[in-house]
This record gives structure tokens, sequence and C-alpha cells, in this order.
């Protein structure tokens, strides 16, 4: 019986699974702090991260290369599963950023240094905008790159770029009204 895939999508969906495993290894880690940010559950989130690439992994032979790289498709399908889930559990919880972990800290000091300021900045980022936050959530917990996390919001990279800009700008002035 003949194939009805021809021998060219084959190869190309064999590069995809290979290129989604190395993806594996190296965004897990982010997609699941992403996911935290936003629904503040921490196993929950480590399970939707494993969604995610399962999600990825049952569509690969659909996915098509056409402009964002396939880890902005994988944020993608993060963002899409978040709000699915906020919607099954009827209310938005956005975690407070001083909540998130601070990877790779040993000093004590450092890291009360560091939680200090997170808690700061946490309680700037409620008066920002939620697409500013995301593209802050993206760039910043995600990884992404502005190309990146232009892919999985829907907006240019320029966009994305001037969205962040504005939000950093923003957390600035409020932080600074807040110094003593």
């Amino acid at each position: 019986m003949a194939s009805t895939t021809p021998y060219g999508a084959n190869e190309e969906i064999r590069n995809n699974e290979a290129r989604l495993a190395s993806l594996y290894e190296e965004y897990y880690d982010k997609i699941a702090r992403y996911i935290y940010t936003r629904i503040g559950d921490k196993s929950e989130s480590e399970d939707l991260a494993s969604e995610v690439f399962l999600k990825a992994l049952k569509s690969i032979k659909t996915y098509r290369d056409t402009g964002p790289p396939m880890q902005a498709w994988l944020f993608k399908i993060a963002h899409n599963l978040v709000v699915d889930h906020l919607r099954k559990v009827s209310r938005i919880k956005t975690v407070p950023i001083d909540t998130v972990e601070i990877v790779g800290d040993n000093d004590p000091v450092d890291a009360a240094e560091k939680k200090i300021e997170m808690e700061k900045v946490g309680a700037a980022m409620v008066q920002l905008t939620e697409e500013q936050r995301e593209v802050l959530r993206l760039r910043f917990f995600g990884g992404l790159t502005s190309r990146e996390a232009a892919g999985v919001l829907n907006k240019s990279d320029g966009a994305v770029r001037e969205m962040q800009r504005a939000a950093l700008e923003r957390l600035r002035q409020l932080l600074d009204v807040n110094r003593p």
C-alpha cells in the first residue's frame, strides 16, 4: 500500500519531532514558570507544561515553519492552555511576581535582597495593562525573544518591543516614586 504522505513531508515531520524533543529540554522549565505566573499552582503549572508538549507532539504533523520559531508556537499553546484552564476554574488568578522562585541563587542575603526587589516590582506590575504584563512574562519569565513573543501574541515584533519599552518605562516611574 502506497503512502499518501510524500517522502519529503515524512522527513519534515521527523525533523520537527527532533526539534520538539530538543526544545523540551530547553523550554520546559521556562514554559512551566510562564504558566505559574498566570495560575499560581506549581504542580498544575508543571502538568500544563507537560500538556503543552503533548499537544505539540500530537499536532506536529500539521506544524509548518511559517515565520515565528517553534518555541513561539509552544508558548502560544501554553497561552491557550492557560486561558482554557482559567475558564475552567472560572476565576482569573495572576500570581504576584514576588512569589516566582529566583533560580540559582545560593547566597541567602542576595536572595533576600532580590526577593524584596521582586516584591516592589510585583506591586508596580499590578498597575500595568494586562498586555504589558503578558509581554514581560513572555520576555523575562518565559525567556522569549521579542520575535517569539510576537508570534505568541499575534503582534508584530516592533509592537512587542514598543509594549515592552512602555511597560519598563512605566515600571521605572512607579519604582522611582516608591523609593525612599
